[in-house]
């Protein structure tokens, strides 16, 4: 039976593109345990549209003795050097969440444990790694310092050894969350968020993030750009984010030409909303994109 993005109760969302098959394969938050409670995996959807997607087939499911026993965030899906690599955050009693990388063969997993433990620094709470390789073909993550911790969430990045087992230098600062205009902090505290960066190289050469905290709109997704044109900046904000209509952690793909003529066809977002649960799912919006400016369409 075929499940529609209405059927999807999902957080996060991720998808990756698997060209080979003109499949996508879409993972994310998921689970009646995802915020507490023992955690079963993460799982996978299959799709050829967009809109009707096989699953969940399970991708990930912790070995007996696994460290980690709750809260198992925001799972990414990457292709690199020929095997699929998961990044995900995990947490336990009296250890710091963090995000650990995990590999398979396929984007259908099974996923197992590449990195020993998490890679983020262990004495921090992390979370939302993402995987970025530069124009020298190095790869780092980039990951929130959490405002459970900081107060004023951060953005950072990290160089990570070529075949993503380890760590190759020390954590860098790329920003803090208040430094977007756009941003409210948290109903009724005073500590601003930073969620799920995702880094994406523009048609003109730019460098840009999307992010997610709050605004007046609830739960938003902002742009952040880099003066640099690499990871370590300087990153500067849009003033304008790109969805404020209570949706968030999103990312960006191109979907398959339907003619089958070209190697890509549409720049689409994906994000959840709304941002209360258990109401949360998938949505697709097509992206324009201009001299670097993304743009919804509909």
């Amino acid at each position: 039976m075929l499940l529609s993005n209405a059927d999807i109760h999902i957080r996060d969302p991720f998808v990756v593109v698997v060209p080979d098959e003109r499949r996508y394969v879409m993972t994310g938050t998921t689970g009646e345990n995802a915020w507490s409670g023992q955690p079963t995996g993460f799982n996978v959807y299959v799709s050829d549209n967009l809109e009707q997607w096989e699953g969940p087939i399970p991708a990930f499911r912790p070995a007996p003795g696994f460290w980690s026993d709750r809260n198992y965030w925001a799972p990414e899906i990457h292709a690199y050097r020929g095997r699929y690599y998961m990044f995900a955050s995990f947490k336990a009693e009296g250890v710091c969440r963090g995000t650990q990388i995990l590999s398979a063969d396929s984007p259908r997993g099974p996923f197992q444990p590449h990195s020993a433990r998490p890679l983020t620094p262990s004495d921090w709470e992390c979370l939302d790694g993402t995987l970025h390789v530069d124009a020298d073909g190095n790869p780092w993550m980039v990951f929130c310092h959490e405002w459970v911790q900081v107060h004023d969430g951060e953005i950072c990045a990290l160089r990570l050894s070529d075949d993503l087992s380890s760590v190759a230098g020390d954590p860098i600062t790329l920003f803090r969350a208040s430094e977007a205009p756009w941003i409210t902090p948290i109903e009724g505290q005073t500590d601003f968020v930073t969620d799920g960066p995702f880094l994406y190289r523009a048609q003109n050469g730019e460098l840009l993030m999307l992010w997610s905290s709050f605004s007046n709109g609830g739960y938003t997704l902002g742009v952040a750009r880099s003066a640099s044109g690499t990871v370590t900046g300087p990153w500067h904000q849009d003033a304008i984010p790109l969805y404020a209509e209570d949706g968030g952690h999103g990312m960006l793909f191109h979907t398959f030409d339907p003619q089958g003529m070209q190697s890509h066809g549409q720049l689409m977002l994906t994000l959840h909303r709304p941002n209360k649960s258990p109401d949360e799912r998938p949505i697709f919006i097509p992206i324009g994109e201009s001299d670097g400016v993304l743009k919804v369409l509909c």
